[in-house]
Order: C-alpha cells, then structure tokens, then sequence
C-alpha cells in the first residue's frame, strides 16, 4: 500500500458518501469531500476522522463553479488518486412525452458532464504517477432494461457507463483502473422524489424482500478502491440483491 494517497469523492455530504468516508477514510492522508449545499455532516464526520478531510463545494450544474473547485484543490497542491462520483441531481419520475429536454440537459450536465471535466483535470497528473482509480456509482438501470419514467436518469448513467469503459481502454497501460457500481433501489433520502407505492413495490419484487442498504454497495467501492483491484478495470459491478 502506497504510504500517502488522497481520494476525492464527490456528493460526499450523501448518506452513500459519509458511509463509504467513514468506511475507507482512515486508508487516505486527505479526504477531499465535495458537496452542494451542506457541509454540515461532512464536519462532524471530520472528527472522527482526525481532521482529514477536507469540504470543497461546487454546483455541478454550473461549469464556473467545477472550475472554481478545482481551482482551490490546486491551491492547496493536494494530490488526487482515487476519484468516486457519486453525485447525482435530484431523482424523479416523468413520462418521456413530458420531459424538458433542457431539464435532460441539465441532469446530464450535473451528473456527467460534471467528472468529465474534473477527470480531463486530474487523469494526467496520475498518468504521470503511473497510478489512479476512478469509480462510478450508476444504477441497474444500466444492467438490463431500465425502470419506466426515468429516462433522464438513465441517459446520464449510461452516459457515465460508457466514460468509465472509455477511460478504462484509454489508460490500461497507465497504471489508472475506471469501474463502476450499479446497485438497485437503496434505501436513503436519494428515492424521496419516487412514490412511496413504488418503493414498496420495489422492495416487494426483490428476491430479499426489501431495498439495498448503503452498507451492502460501499463494500464494492471498497473492493474497486482497494491494492487487490489494481488489475481489476472496466467492471461494473451489480449489486442488486438477487435480481436480474
């Protein structure tokens, strides 16, 4: 294991952010922790950690403000080996013959676009170290057909799929892994815009009988993150319970 490594995870403040920072944090000399709005469990998160991580915000739907972060990681001449995204707009359901294409627009922008332009910033840098892991939270959706009504989601996740097999044939070579995590329906604050029927329902249809806790998805990021994946690239795990 390498003695100093930084990993930045972005929507960090998430419920699957604080578990996999509270799960990993302690294998990195900085955390740094992205966030839109909140950072307050970030920092009370920080303590447990001995002060090691670091809150960087950015509104992933504005590129002055991604460059703006950026920016203040190279202030503060913090090196980045491992990137996690897992930041995501807010989730809802919505006939195609409804969708705003500009609405489509703008969660693509959020969730895609967003660590493409942090990874064209950082990739060379590890390139340089002949080391680096990116991993990519995405969905079932990904995995089969996709559930009904979420055609914005699922575009920006299939969008992330096909960056992560892209930088994985790209950087083979390079010492750099890029994987992914596809888990089904979990059961945090991220499914709030779902009816309360179809939560159910999908707890209900699970081989398990009820929806994923974060618990069970971040021990994939563990794995991907971990020396035992350095030749693990272009996977993307399904964590779904059972169901296929």
């Amino acid at each position: 294991m390498r003695d100093k490594r930084g990993i930045l995870i972005t929507g960090a403040s998430s419920e699957t952010g604080m578990a996999l920072i509270r799960k990993i944090g302690m294998n990195y000399t900085h955390v740094i922790a992205h966030y839109n709005k909140s950072a307050e469990g970030i920092r009370s998160l920080n303590h447990e950690l001995d002060g090691r991580i670091i809150p960087v915000q950015a509104d992933f739907s504005s590129r002055d403000s991604i460059e703006d972060m950026i920016c203040k990681i190279r202030e503060k001449e913090l090196i980045i080996d491992h990137i996690v995204h897992l930041a995501a707009p807010g989730f809802h359901l919505q006939k195609f013959a409804k969708e705003d294409i500009d609405e489509i627009r703008k969660e693509y922008i959020s969730s895609a676009e967003s660590i493409m332009i942090i990874l064209k910033e950082f990739i060379t840098d590890m390139s340089r170290r002949k080391y680096g892991k990116a991993v990519f939270m995405l969905s079932s959706n990904v995995t089969g057909y996709p559930a009904g009504y979420q055609l914005s989601y699922t575009v920006s996740k299939y969008a992330l799929l096909g960056l992560m097999k892209s930088i994985a044939v790209e950087y083979a070579g390079k010492g750099i892994t890029s994987n992914a995590v596809s888990p089904d329906m979990m059961d945090t604050k991220f499914v709030s815009g779902i009816p309360e029927l179809i939560v159910r329902q999908n707890a209900e249809s699970s081989p398990c009988k009820r929806n994923l806790y974060v618990e069970e998805v971040i021990t994939a990021f563990e794995y991907l993150l971990s020396d035992g994946a350095d030749r693990v690239t272009g996977i993307n795990i399904p964590v779904t319970g059972g169901r296929f």
